[in-house]
């Protein structure tokens, strides 16, 4: 898991990880956890390096728990021109070379976690086969396909997370004395 150094107010250094910001304002100090959900560990009277460990667990259990944040367009771009959904674009109409007739097809981007995507075409029709129950199956069959990724994208995800948070604990976070100038 990705891990920083942070100065706190009073100097003393901490290794931080992802996920764990440090708060200090006015009259709060401590450590938010900024994962499925926000919760303030307040260094109090126990210090923040008690505060921080507390924030560390929270958040080991919340990343074995919970599905890892998926940055996955939800929603379509306000400037796309159709009302098809994420992912989906078309229909292509051309003509392959040889051939004497048009085809058509749907292009799907389909996710891959870690991996550029891929680009698949969906078959619709020819321009004597193409009727509107051909597009509308070619778009179910598009739709399945962007699914089936995005889940497999999801499942991916969550577990790569799950295999950095194993070694969350193992991360030493005790405070270095300052710098001497």
């Amino acid at each position: 898991m990705k891990t920083r150094n942070v100065v706190i107010h009073t100097g003393e250094r901490f290794e931080v990880p992802q996920g764990i910001q440090r708060i200090d304002h006015r009259s709060t100090h401590g450590w938010q956890l900024r994962y499925g959900g926000t919760r303030l560990y307040s260094d109090g009277s126990r210090g923040a390096q008690a505060a921080l460990e507390a924030a560390k667990k929270e958040l080991a259990r919340r990343i074995a728990t919970l599905p890892a944040p998926a940055r996955l367009q939800r929603q379509p771009s306000g400037n796309k021109s159709s009302d098809l959904p994420v992912g989906i674009s078309g229909p292509v109409v051309r003509q392959r070379p040889g051939s004497r007739t048009m085809d058509s097809s749907l292009s799907v981007s389909l996710p891959r976690f870690g991996a550029p995507p891929l680009r698949r075409s969906v078959f619709i029709g020819t321009q004597n086969t193409y009727t509107p129950e051909r597009y509308l199956a070619a778009l179910a069959k598009a739709i399945a396909l962007r699914e089936q990724a995005e889940s497999a994208y999801q499942r991916a995800a969550t577990k790569a997370k799950r295999a950095e948070a194993r070694d969350l604990m193992q991360v030493p976070s005790s405070p270095r004395p300052r710098a001497k100038r």
